[in-house]
């Protein structure tokens, strides 16, 4: 098996479609295929902050469920949208404005059809996947090694938001720790979440969300060769979204 894990995408539909032309997939009567066998996973946060967030929603819907040619794991984003279009009571903020906004632009019979799109994506989407061929677990914001084949709420919030104190920093973001310094595992754990300037390689782990959406890049590696490629953001960088 050999697979091309993306990063956070939120809405970066066209650096999306850069690195998947440079990764080497192609169109085939409607089917994105890669001439050598290779597969796609997404490791969540697929939307909200940029500006096309509802192309993201369909093209991984496609892939992932349609075509069955790609894996996702959700993350803190794809969470909250999933809450708001079940009709949960959420705060549209940190981003979720920007996908809920463009998705009120559709009209109504094309709302329904992507929200049943996100729906069945998330339903059906395991909190963190292995891949034992690999040695490789994929989870948004990581995952420690003690809750490998677990689950559960503790391991949800981890898998969804990291290895949060309970604090607050003041940008009302939560405070986290840095798990990964501190994982000790054989396999590897490839995941996103906290932005960072270039892919972050600790342990054997690998941090790959380089923050597209902050005008950054969007990166992806490749397993087994644990190749990085990426393509720069089409949006103005923010500097302190980095840390």
């Amino acid at each position: 098996m050999k697979l091309d894990i993306i990063g956070d995408i939120h809405g970066c539909f066209q650096e999306l479609e850069d690195l998947l032309h440079i990764l080497g997939y192609q169109w085939q009567d409607k089917q994105l295929l890669h001439p050598e066998g290779r597969q796609l996973a997404f490791i969540g946060d697929l939307t909200d902050r940029g500006p096309h967030s509802i192309a993201v929603i369909k093209l991984v819907y496609d892939l992932v469920i349609r075509q069955k040619q790609a894996y996702y794991v959700p993350g803190n984003h794809c969470n909250k949208l999933f809450r708001f279009f079940l009709g949960n009571k959420v705060q549209l903020k940190h981003g979720l404005e920007t996908t809920v906004a463009e998705w009120e632009q559709l009209p109504k019979s094309e709302q329904e059809q992507v929200r049943q799109m996100m729906l069945t994506l998330y339903q059906q989407a395991p909190l963190y996947q292995s891949f034992d061929s690999l040695n490789l677990v994929i989870a948004h914001a990581g995952i420690p090694e003690k809750y490998i084949g677990q689950s559960g709420s503790r391991v949800k919030t981890f898998v969804l938001y990291g290895d949060i104190t309970g604090k607050q920093l003041a940008d009302g973001r939560p405070e986290r720790r840095d798990w990964a310094q501190e994982y000790q595992g054989d396999k590897w754990i490839v995941y996103g979440h906290t932005p960072v300037l270039e892919a972050r390689f600790v342990q054997h782990t690998v941090n790959i969300d380089t923050g597209c959406v902050f005008g950054n890049k969007l990166t992806a590696i490749r397993f087994p060769e644990k190749e990085i490629v990426d393509v720069p953001s089409r949006l103005p960088f923010t500097e302190e979204k980095f840390q």
